[in-house]
């Protein structure tokens, strides 16, 4: 019996809780963008077509998940130096690769028909490295003052890069980048001057967007056909566009920045559908459920929810399942974070405790903003829900984070078996978040050797 159990802990590497939580967020993505992708139907005349591939791709994530889970933490700092070139690299390309959704954030893979994101694979580029260099630099006072400067030059870059096309992913990424360098105990007065310099940056940036850009009438289609006004508006549209380079998104920023600050409240028969759908069947959705909701399949609000099975999964999710499902999805998203704090408190080494709390922050973050937009708490961002909206590149790169945690979380459990075997009386260890706070951690994945009296 024992050999059977052991045999079972072998193949299921990880966190038992991680396991639990990722296949039933797989489990509820599979049956939502089922439910979700009805205008794919109508478009294709293909019924199951659409989560037939969404579940081939997360079939694909898992594969890469298990390949990450089998890999050591020491090999993830080899990485990530050539990851942070290929993604600066691929999103340097992206600028001359033709756009989608008005926007050149992907690029085509030759003779495959598939496309991936490099702004997905930047941003876990960037957390590799900030955990690198927080976890290099540690001194017996916390980080030292130049980890600041080196992560700070970095972010510039890639920030950047990604926010010309993607504004709400920067937005993403930067606040994950703050977290962790709080976590990892950058000084205050650096963290202080950042804070400020960033909110005047933000105060510019609005201010630069609002009178650069220009009023977007952009109808959000319901229906796949489009007449010969819309087709001229959308060739103005890309001369627009191209007349203004790289800043081409400043007329989608501003006009979903001014939706969100002149929204007020009208009567139902007053508000425009045909120029809010997405934030108008959103509502919709979510006014027309319960408790318990309609049940899974039993959407109304998806026939005309443009990006219904991905920026606005999470309001079909409270339409079929009520305000139980809504809680439901929230609280797993809650435990990912707990759970992998956890973790990180048993590791002895700061890198992969830094580097696992960044992932899971950069998911639940995520995860916060989609549900925000779904129920009108913020802008449009076009951020999906991790590991649920139907999606390639983003799906397979989450999955790869959630083998990131698991990897770690078998490594730190393993030491955990190991000093319980152990005899001897030994010395009380520090773990990695308790090293932030008392001594310097060791680098690389070599045991921290720093022990500290017990109270």
């Amino acid at each position: 019996m024992a050999e059977e159990t052991a045999t079972s802990n072998k193949k299921l590497k990880g966190d038992g809780t991680i396991w639990a939580v990722f296949i039933i967020l797989c489990l509820i993505s599979i049956v939502e963008v089922f439910s979700a992708s009805s205008n794919l139907t109508y478009k294709t005349s293909n019924y199951w077509g659409p989560v037939i591939k969404h579940t081939l791709l997360l079939g694909v994530g898992v594969v890469f998940m298990v390949a990450t889970m089998n890999i050591k933490c020491k090999y993830f700092k080899i990485v990530t130096p050539f990851a942070l070139l290929g993604s600066f690299l691929a999103l340097i390309v992206c600028f001359f690769i033709g756009a989608v959704n008005d926007g050149h954030r992907w690029i085509p893979i030759p003779g495959t028909g598939l496309q991936f994101q490099p702004s997905e694979i930047a941003k876990g580029a960037v957390v590799m490295a900030t955990a690198q260099i927080l976890s290099a630099m540690q001194t017996p006072n916390g980080v030292d003052k130049d980890a600041f400067r080196f992560i700070f030059w970095i972010c510039c870059v890639f920030l950047t890069l990604i926010g010309l096309e993607n504004l709400s992913t920067a937005m993403l990424l930067g606040i994950v980048v703050v977290l962790m360098m709080w976590i990892g105990k950058v000084p205050k007065r650096q963290l202080g001057k950042l804070f400020g310099g960033v909110a005047v940056l933000v105060v510019f940036a609005i201010s630069a967007i609002m009178v650069f850009g220009t009023d977007k009438n952009d109808t959000e289609a319901v229906s796949p056909k489009m007449s010969m006004v819309d087709s001229s508006l959308k060739k103005d549209a890309v001369q627009k566009k191209e007349s203004k380079g790289i800043f081409h998104r400043l007329d989608t920023w501003k006009s979903r920045i001014d939706k969100f600050l002149t929204h007020k409240q009208v009567p139902p028969e007053e508000f425009d559908l045909n120029n809010e759908a997405q934030v108008g069947y959103s509502n919709i959705a979510i006014a027309s459920s319960n408790m318990v909701g309609k049940g899974p399949g039993n959407s109304t609000a998806r026939d005309y929810l443009p990006q219904a099975f991905s920026d606005f999964i999470y309001a079909i999710i409270v339409e079929e399942t009520g305000v139980v499902g809504a809680f439901i999805v929230c609280l797993l998203y809650i435990i990912i974070l707990f759970r992998t704090a956890a973790i990180a408190n048993r590791c002895v080494n700061t890198f992969p405790a830094l580097l696992i709390i960044g992932f899971s922050l950069l998911l639940v973050t995520q995860a916060l903003f989609n549900m925000m937009v779904a129920v009108g708490l913020a802008p449009v961002t076009g951020q999906p829900l991790p590991l649920i909206s139907k999606g390639g590149t983003s799906s397979i790169v989450n999955c790869v984070y959630i083998g990131v945690i698991l990897s770690v979380s078998y490594s730190a459990k393993k030491k955990d078996n190991t000093n319980d075997e152990n005899t001897r009386p030994a010395k009380k260890k520090i773990t990695a978040i308790d090293a932030l706070k008392k001594v310097n951690a060791a680098d690389g994945m070599k045991p921290a050797t720093a022990t500290v009296a017990a109270n």
